[in-house]
């Protein structure tokens, strides 16, 4: 039976911190599924990406997240029922600040579907929306009214998915931009500004 388990866990340390440090974002037409390669020495499923090789040379526009409002979440929804399992994937970002190019960008994501990486504060990093992207699903763009209050963009992204966020075989940002090498072996391109 292919549900069976093959492991046991167990209690882990406590030397781990929460939190998300960027997010990458790759408009969703750059890349094609087929050519996604999975380390499945340790499982017959896909549970870590090892590299995605594009057509072209690929952008990953970085966004830095600097705020203990961001998070990433995964629920499990299983129907016994049904025969069915599917997991729903959210992403929640604060970015601090309006200005136009922002501005511009919040507006295109709303309208795209694109695939978004989040790396987490322990340098994990995460692939949302594998086969069928991310949507933004909720937001505000807003000034606040003190002083002190959040002023920018508080964005939702979900993605249901018949997998989990996938883990990425990458260590850093530079063994990231090398998974996604294109055919001649170009690392993608992480564009911050």
């Amino acid at each position: 039976m292919a549900c069976e388990i093959s492991h046991g866990r167990v209690e882990e340390c406590k030397d781990s911190v929460s939190g998300l440090k960027a997010i990458y974002i790759i408009n969703y037409d750059d890349l094609n599924e087929d050519n996604a390669t999975f380390d499945t020495g340790t499982t017959d499923e896909e549970d870590e990406l090892v590299s995605w090789t594009p057509a072209a040379p690929l952008s990953m526009y970085k966004y830095e997240l600097k705020s203990t409002a961001n998070a990433l979440n995964t629920t499990i929804n299983a129907s016994r029922d049904n025969g069915t399992t599917f997991f729903s994937q959210e992403l929640v970002v604060n970015l601090k600040r309006q200005d136009v190019v922002t501005h511009k960008q919040v507006k295109l994501l709303a309208y795209g579907r694109p695939r978004i990486i989040a790396r987490s504060m322990t340098d994990q990093f995460f692939m949302l929306g594998f086969a069928q992207g991310c949507d933004v699903s909720a937001g505000t763009i807003g000034s606040g009214a003190a002083l002190g209050d959040f002023n920018g963009y508080q964005l939702t992204f979900t993605a249901e998915e018949e997998l989990p966020p996938l883990f990425i075989d990458a260590a850093d940002e530079t063994a990231l931009a090398t998974a996604f090498a294109d055919g001649s072996a170009t690392d993608a391109v992480i564009v911050t500004s």
